[in-house]
């Protein structure tokens, strides 16, 4: 059994879904009435853990089942379309799945567009775990689902590094003790952050085999 675990977030980490959140998140508020927002306004948003997302794109104090039902309901519509994962990626998680590593995916998305995406990406049979934000209490910038993960596939923090591309990613490991990388080819802009998946991948296998 391996003793190595690697959580990868998904969108803005290893899937470049930012069309489709944009387009999701301002087919919900068309059901509602609202004006659609800039796709610059939403995804500088997204990973902002300063922000209640419900508030910021929906007005409410917390997420509703209709909220997600419409989400998934354009997710499944058009994730085919607009989906796609960053280059370099599959051979990233191919060659940690070859090591020996176990393979995680920890995000804020729901789990039913999740399976969609993954398993249309074919990434799927790569993962040991998944964890989103409507298996757990409290979701990313919350240690909850990490602390899921680890439990379900046997590995303790420090055996356990984290991807992601965000505040809410970083300050989710920092509250799991776990390590974390900060990528920065997603959604966000983050000084001194790991710009390549050759950079990435070197990363990772620094930080185990140096134990």
């Amino acid at each position: 059994m391996s003793d190595k675990l690697v959580i990868f977030d998904m969108d803005g980490t290893l899937v470049d879904s930012s069309i489709t959140i944009v387009n999701a998140i301002n087919y919900v508020r068309d059901h509602f009435g609202f004006h659609p927002f800039d796709r610059e306004y939403i995804l500088k948003r997204i990973n902002d853990h300063t922000l209640n997302p419900a508030q910021v794109f929906y007005h409410v104090p917390r997420f509703e089942p209709i909220h997600e039902q419409l989400f998934s309901e354009y997710y499944s519509k058009n994730h085919k379309n607009e989906l796609q994962l960053y280059d370099g990626i599959y051979e990233l998680l191919v060659e940690l799945k070859q090591k020996g590593f176990k393979l995680a995916l920890a995000t804020n998305a729901y789990r039913n567009s999740t399976l969609e995406s993954i398993k249309h990406l074919q990434i799927e049979e790569l993962f040991d775990a998944i964890a989103c934000s409507d298996d757990v209490a409290r979701a990313k910038p919350y240690p909850d689902m990490l602390y899921m993960i680890m439990d379900e596939v046997g590995v303790s923090p420090k055996n356990t590094i984290f991807v992601g591309d965000g505040e809410r990613d970083e300050e989710a490991a920092k509250r799991a003790g776990i390590a974390y990388l900060m990528v920065d080819w997603g959604f966000s802009d983050h000084i001194g952050a790991i710009s390549s998946i050759s950079e990435l991948r070197d990363k990772i296998l620094t930080y185990f085999y140096k134990k």
